[in-house]
């Protein structure tokens, strides 16, 4: 796949994402019922979404519907991981949704970014490499790496540095979440990416965070 055929995809997507959205997911979760139901992902996890290791991912602040996602793939064995396996199988979709809610009113702590590693990090984020075919990573994620709800395109800030190294050398040596469009685009970008390049845009992400000026603090 092109450079030109990656972008030309993502857009589509975004398109028709938004479009799915709002024709397919009427579903609605509930977040207090999600708080509930979220007792069990907290070890791994933490209570508010807030993994205390790298392992596992962050989920405060994460969209409701790619929360929804993820868990339905993991269900269907589209996405794998025996210990997601055990926990997903008994989810209907109105839990899977519900604890998208939940998670969707938390708030990601920010790590900080490697300052060796930050130029190229910020470069590849918000400026791509044409050289490589590399599209800028905030073209979906977002300049301030909130993602993209209606698209399906999920918050990055703050993530683990080593979290996001994993899932994109995963990527980058031919692993998927599945054939359909939507996930042929990160294994296209992934595979682009030397492990010099991969360190320093998670890197950069681990410390992506927006900025709250005083009079939002206020509001």
């Amino acid at each position: 796949m092109s450079f030109r055929q990656i972008v030309a995809l993502a857009g589509l997507l975004a398109i028709g994402s938004v479009q799915a959205e709002t024709a397919a997911h009427d579903m609605v979760g509930d977040a207090k019922a999600g708080e509930a139901k979220a007792a069990a992902c907290g070890a791994c996890h933490g209570p508010d979404g807030n993994s205390a290791a790298a392992t596992y991912p962050k989920l405060a602040g994460q969209q409701e519907s790619y929360v929804a996602r993820q868990l339905q793939l993991f269900k269907s064995n589209t996405r794998q991981n025996a210990i997601m396996a055990g926990f997903v199988a008994t989810l209907t979709e109105q839990d899977m949704h519900d604890l998208g809610a939940h998670f969707a009113t938390k708030r990601a702590i920010p790590g900080v970014a490697d300052a060796k590693l930050a130029v190229r990090g910020e470069q590849i984020y918000r400026g791509g490499d044409a050289k490589l075919a590399i599209p800028a990573c905030m073209a979906c994620h977002g300049p301030d790496g909130r993602g993209n709800p209606g698209a399906g395109y999920p918050q990055l800030a703050g993530q683990w540095t080593d979290y996001i190294s994993l899932k994109l050398k995963e990527w980058h040596d031919g692993g998927n979440w599945g054939e359909d469009d939507r996930a042929k685009v990160m294994p296209e970008i992934a595979k682009r990416l030397s492990a010099a390049d991969m360190a320093a845009v998670s890197s950069y992400i681990e410390g992506l965070h927006s900025v709250t000026t005083v009079s939002a603090a206020k509001e």
